[in-house]
């Protein structure tokens, strides 16, 4: 497919201005393809020759003004539109489009639970144009009149308020003007609620099995987006502009979801079927929050080009993340932000594949795609975290009312915002855009105390170039308290790197910089600050300051600057007295999923999940009272991911519960089974017998993980060849045989199919597209085989394969993070050699 490179954008901006788009789809012809027409209303400023984009199964007809153009004219998604004139014009494109399995353009879904199909759109960055034709770039705004003619007993949902003329036949209300990739439709037989909230009509939405557990939640998610939506309005000068808020949950979704104004999508694994802890539902909540925000972020407001992602999605992010704080029960949302999202951003900041958060070069929508990562996400959330604490919170939302008032409806840049901001504050704000949003890479922060007795000072090494305002924690251990808990003597709130040497007093147990993760910074202990984390980590008060305790520990495991070890070693010591569900969460996934199965050598691996083990069964132990069911709930899964035997997970699944709880619900059951397989103790008949009881779409994922999971050559040939030589598999079911195909386990038995993988994967990238290719680079890549010919044949494949970016892009992170455990093993190896210690 052609992509739209900047300047071929800015040339159409130049000469089209458009108007409207009428467009009616017919969604009942067939289970391959669907009719689109679209009738294009836009005027030319100047005589000139452009384009339109399309991507047909079959392009019927097209018309420009009423004269016939030829269809043969089509290459590849692009119609030319030659020797325009200046003036008005309608453009009439009539075709059948095919329907996605792979979760872009019109996705088509049948629900294996009772048949019925589903059907959405995903039309973002250039997905457009499998589903209409269209100028496709988002600062070529219009206004949309969609029509679908679907099945009798469906409903359609659409951007505006839908109303059934009969016959199958929906009209959605016209839009104001949004841009392309913005317009949503999603038609099937969805079970709905409905309520109306100051005047404006809300919906949530699921396919019928999913019902009783939509109903189930409905109230929490319908008081969510009522608390959200008020405090927006207290925030923001401008009304939200569209006409309903619905809130679509759908099936094999690629992203968490859409902000598709007046309609928003999301992937149904939001709708819980399962138990979910506290904190999965705050996650949910924030995607809520996050969403919304882009109504203004993005949909209101929208970038002029994709260089400005950040202007929408670090957004979006921290109006999320601080929306909920203060307007829901979430009141500790910035801590799962600080050990989740913060840690993303941190990771992709040092790869080799980083880039600004306003980069300045963004020279087509192929490479654009590339940036809706950690940097654009956690990094820009973080930098306006760190903007807010600097500049004030009045005056940074002073400056964004004027950016929505200067530029609703319309399209705006990193230079128009920076100027919003300006108009109300005397901070060079045009400096800290530049220190901030056009660099890249992570600092890092080292403090030293120097003096003597009651005398001491800070002072705070600055390895990096941003400013920082932070606040530095000053805690001592309270020797008279059994716990040995540590109190907060005070916090310091210092600018780096003009501060000069702070003094403290006398020598703090512990002094942390950054305490309450107010910038974006790696950190680093002073020696006497690391043997009192070493030893007293959780006698920390504030949850927030221990996640930044524990992010300071997992970047210096990367760094090669602490033992693997070492940190399974803390976990062991202190997660059995945490009390904040992200925190084990995160801790947990981390020290098995990172350290477990990739920091430390094969060798290492069966001392590790025992650590792991007696750690999970503590935690287990902790809950028996059932008052912490969350806490009980993730030590639980972590006790099945890293059960080196199968004794005691194999009698809970015969069980059907864990003894004192809880009950073994579908989640549960998949994830033992799935453990079972990478032991070898199940088999096909058990994976099929499951699978009859839970017939679900989710289930069949979880059969298909548990299949590409037994240790047999047999099942590993069907699972490899279901991904790579066969293109029926959904997005989802690509997904999940991928995580079932490589176990540390079965290193020597995957071993001859690292090499294919490379191949393999360039192959499947080329033919199915950007969504396949980032499945196959993040879930399908050999991550366990750490060893230097992976490395080797990685980089072998970037040289002379030429993948699509999609797969590049994962690809160059992939093997950034294999030598970065690489060099972790051979420094703590080489540490550990007694001939080196002599």
């Amino acid at each position: 497919m052609s992509v739209l490179t900047r300047d071929e954008a800015q040339s159409r901006a130049t000469l089209l201005d458009v108007h409207r788009y009428t467009i009616e789809l017919d969604v009942t012809t067939s289970g391959e393809t669907f009719e689109s027409l679209t009738v294009i209303r836009f005027a030319a400023r100047t005589d000139g020759d452009t384009f339109v984009e399309v991507r047909p199964a079959e392009l019927h007809s097209v018309t420009l003004d009423g004269e016939p153009l030829d269809p043969q004219t089509l290459d590849d998604n692009r119609l030319p539109l030659n020797n325009l004139t200046a003036g008005d014009h309608e453009l009439r494109v009539r075709a059948d489009m095919h329907y996605s399995r792979t979760g872009e353009g019109m996705h088509r879904f049948t629900d294996p639970t009772d048949d019925e199909t589903y059907l959405y759109t995903q039309l973002f960055m250039d997905d457009v144009q499998r589903v209409f034709a269209a100028f496709d770039q988002p600062d070529l705004k219009a206004v949309f009149e969609v029509t679908v003619k679907a099945p009798e007993t469906w409903t359609v949902l659409a951007n505006g308020i839908t109303e059934h003329l009969g016959e199958g036949r929906w009209q959605a209300a016209p839009t104001p003007r949004i841009s392309t990739y913005l317009v949503a439709v999603a038609a099937g037989p969805w079970h709905s609620v409905r309520t109306e909230h100051r005047g404006l009509p809300f919906g949530i939405h699921c396919r019928r099995s999913l019902a009783p557990h939509l109903d189930a939640d409905a109230d929490e998610l319908l008081e969510i987006t009522r608390q959200c939506y008020d405090r927006y309005h207290e925030k923001f000068d401008e009304p939200y502009p569209f006409d309903s808020y619905d809130q679509a949950f759908v099936p094999e979704f690629n992203a968490g979801a859409m902000e598709n104004p007046g309609l928003v999508t999301f992937r149904d694994e939001f709708v819980y079927r399962s138990a979910v802890t506290d904190t999965e539902r705050q996650t949910r909540a924030m995607v809520i929050a996050h969403e919304m925000a882009h109504m203004w972020f993005g949909d209101l407001v929208t970038l002029q080009w994709w260089d400005d992602i950040w202007l929408n999605e670090s957004f979006a992010e921290y109006m999320g993340y601080q929306t909920l704080t203060e307007a829901t029960r979430f009141t500790d949302t910035w801590t799962d932000f600080g050990v989740v999202r913060k840690a993303w951003g941190y990771d992709a900041d040092q790869r080799p594949s980083t880039h600004p958060v306003a980069p300045e070069n963004v020279d087509d929508t192929a490479a654009a795609l590339l940036n809706f990562d950690g940097i654009s996400y956690a990094k820009g959330a973080s930098a306006l975290r760190q903007l807010v604490t600097w500049l004030g919170q009045d005056d940074f939302l002073a400056g964004i009312n004027t950016h929505f008032t200067r530029h609703k409806f319309a399209n705006a840049t990193l230079a128009d915002f920076i100027d919003s901001l300006a108009a109300h504050t005397d901070r060079d704000v045009h400096a800290w855009a530049d220190a901030w949003l056009r660099t890249t890479g992570v600092d890092t922060l080292t403090p030293t105390v120097s003096g003597s007795n009651g005398d001491r000072t800070l002072t705070v090494r600055h390895h990096g170039s941003r400013p920082h305002r932070i606040a530095v924690g000053l805690y001592d251990l309270d020797l008279a308290d059994e716990a040995r808990h540590l109190t907060l003597r005070r916090r310091l709130e210092i600018d780096i790197p003009h501060s000069a040497p702070q003094p403290i007093g006398k020598r703090p147990a512990l002094l942390l910089l950054n305490d309450q993760d107010l910038t974006y910074t790696k950190i680093r202990f002073d020696p006497e600050s690391f043997e009192t984390i070493r030893t007293n980590l959780s006698g920390l008060p504030d949850p927030l300051t221990r996640a930044v305790v524990w992010n300071a520990l997992r970047d210096a495991v990367r760094d090669g600057e602490l033992a693997p070890t070492a940190y399974l070693e803390a976990a062991r010591a202190h997660l059995p007295q945490e009390t904040d569900l992200a925190l084990v969460q995160g801790v947990l996934a981390f020290a098995s999923g990172q350290v477990a199965d990739r920091y430390l050598t094969p060798d290492q691996r069966p001392a590790a999940l025992a650590t792991l083990t007696a750690l999970c069964r503590d935690l287990i132990r902790r809950t028996e009272d059932g008052d912490h069911p969350g806490l009980r709930l993730i030590a639980v899964r972590h006790f099945i991911h890293v059960a080196a035997h199968p004794e005691t997970i194999a009698a809970w699944l015969a069980d059907g519960t864990v003894p004192g709880g809880p009950e073994l619900d579908p989640d549960l059951r998949w994830r033992v089974l799935a453990r079972l397989a990478v032991l070898g103790a199940t088999d096909e008949t058990a994976i099929a017998a499951e699978l009859a009881r839970d017939p679900s779409a989710t289930g069949r994922e979880g059969a298909a993980r548990c299949r590409a999971a037994l240790p047999d050559p047999d099942a590993k040939h069907t699972a490899w060849a279901a991904m790579f030589d066969r293109d029926d598999l959904s997005n989802y079911l690509f997904t999940a045989t991928a995580q079932g195909f490589w176990q540390p386990e079965q290193a020597d038995l995957v071993r001859e199919y690292v090499p294919r993988f490379y191949k393999d994967a360039v192959a499947v990238a080329a033919r199915r597209g950007p969504a396949i290719a980032d499945a196959a680079g993040r879930w399908a890549f050999p991550a366990h085989a750490v060893d230097p010919d992976t490395l080797r044949l990685g980089h072998e494949c970037l040289a002379d394969a030429d993948p699509i970016p999609a797969l590049r892009r994962k690809l160059v992170d992939q093997l950034d993070d294999l030598t970065r455990v690489l060099n972790v093993r051979s420094a703590h190896e080489t540490a550990h050699d007694p001939a080196h210690q002599a």
